[in-house]
């Protein structure tokens, strides 16, 4: 039986690497006491697999791992166990049972929703208005938006308007926040802050300012991870992939 866990993270877990949250969840399961199916071999190990690791110094509301198991509690007796083991800033937030042929979360990932906004004791450059124009001049009215994108093993030149699905202003006129909705995944990965770094060097370029982008200025949050809907440019959340066990 194939379960979908959905998990959000935030406060200090947001320092706590990939690898670390696997270790975690796996003692967190045993002490739920979810009945988890174990690979075969002289090394087993739980039948587990995370979809988009998310990166150090990030919050979500959206990570997703699945499991199987051999059988399960309802979705509202997994969840109370669940979260009576997490620690502060680790809430699980759904668990579904998918179809029994249903591809793994990491391997469905096509996109990822962000919210990028100013940490505290930093400030933007730009009112939302402000911003709004830049972007509209800078990006939204140009048929490309060619970058250079530095791989593992050379650099290579992209052009991020096929990857960008949503460049937006949210939050307020004195403290504006970028909502950006990208391509994720194995084919076309795109990191939510390559985008306002790419726009701060063009905005900077175009308009002979001198525009700096400071990673360490901005927050980055993910709402959530899709996978590609059934007709073209649309995109479905992964826990929609499964349902409720009642």
């Amino acid at each position: 039986m194939k379960i979908r866990i959905k998990f959000a993270k935030s406060g200090v877990m947001k320092f706590i690497g990939h690898l670390d949250m696997m270790r975690y969840f796996q003692k967190a399961i045993r002490r739920a006491g979810v009945n988890i199916c174990y690979s075969e071999g002289f090394s087993p190990h739980m039948i587990m697999s995370f979809a988009a690791p998310l990166g150090v110094g990030i919050t979500s509301d959206g990570e997703y791992f699945d499991i199987e198991v051999k059988d399960t509690m309802t979705t509202a007796d997994a969840l109370q166990a669940l979260n009576s083991t997490m620690v502060q800033g680790v809430e699980v937030t759904g668990y579904v049972q998918l179809p029994e042929d249903a591809k793994n979360a990491m391997s469905i990932v096509a996109a990822a929703d962000y919210t990028l906004g100013y940490k505290d004791g930093y400030h933007s450059p730009f009112t939302k208005s402000q911003w709004k124009e830049a972007l509209e001049k800078s990006f939204h009215s140009k048929e490309t938006f060619m970058v250079t994108k530095k791989t593992k093993k050379n650099q290579v030149e992209v052009d991020l308007k096929p990857a960008v699905y949503t460049l937006e202003m949210v939050g307020t006129e004195e403290n504006p926040a970028f909502h950006i909705f990208v391509s994720a995944g194995s084919t076309r990965n795109i990191k939510p802050e390559f985008v306002l770094e790419s726009i701060y060097s063009r905005i900077s370029s175009e308009e002979g300012t001198e525009l700096s982008y400071d990673p360490h200025a901005i927050a980055i949050h993910r709402n959530d991870v899709f996978a590609a809907g059934k007709e073209e440019g649309t995109f479905i959340s992964l826990l929609e992939f499964g349902q409720e066990i009642c």
